[in-house]
């Protein structure tokens, strides 16, 4: 019977240690978890007028906001990542070889290029996106034109090539945040 006692205080305590060694904290602290970015601005920089607009996506929010383009017309955009008031956009940048910016224009013709500093591009010289060009070709190219940008952390592999609509690709890595602007003229 004291076995049978000690047997199953062993295997308690055998549980409680696993389940510790797999909690969340052991994870690095710069690891942007989904809850902890509330809002993503587009600030987006008319570069034949220098007139910036803020379009400003609140996670989890059912409104997209609507960015205006014009066709023909070249902006110039940055990211900026929020939790609540704390901007986030520095630690991205401190941990610029874990993260990785998708740009999916959908129903919109639009070329992408990116511009980052050295301040957002990877060890392997592939810039993150936190600073784009983007040259309106048509942007309202269908029903429904819109933007999901998608901010990938700790990807396998990453390129920044065209596949079809979308700027970037990735192999692995997790979703840290994802928003959906609406494209208007």
């Amino acid at each position: 019977m004291k076995s049978l006692i000690k047997l199953k205080y062993i295997a308690f305590l055998l549980i409680t240690v696993i389940a510790i060694s797999c909690s969340r904290a052991d994870e690095d602290d710069d690891v942007l978890s989904q809850e902890d970015i509330s809002n993503i601005i587009l600030n987006v920089k008319d570069d034949a007028t220098g007139i910036t607009t803020t379009y400003n996506y609140t996670v989890n929010s059912t409104h997209n906001p609507e960015i205006k383009l014009t066709d023909g017309t070249t902006y110039t955009v940055n990211a900026v990542f929020l939790n609540g008031n704390e901007d986030e956009t520095q630690s991205i940048k401190e941990a610029k070889d874990e993260h990785f910016l998708l740009f999916d224009f959908q129903n919109s013709n639009i070329n992408l290029e990116r511009i980052d500093d050295e301040s957002s591009t990877n060890s392997d010289g592939i810039k993150i996106g936190l600073k784009t060009k983007w040259t309106v070709v048509k942007a309202k190219n269908g029903v429904n034109p819109q933007l999901v940008l998608t901010l990938i952390h700790d990807p396998v592999s990453v390129s920044v090539g065209e596949p079809g609509r979308e700027f970037g690709s990735v192999i692995g890595g997790e979703t840290d945040a994802m928003a959906t602007y609406s494209i208007s003229n």
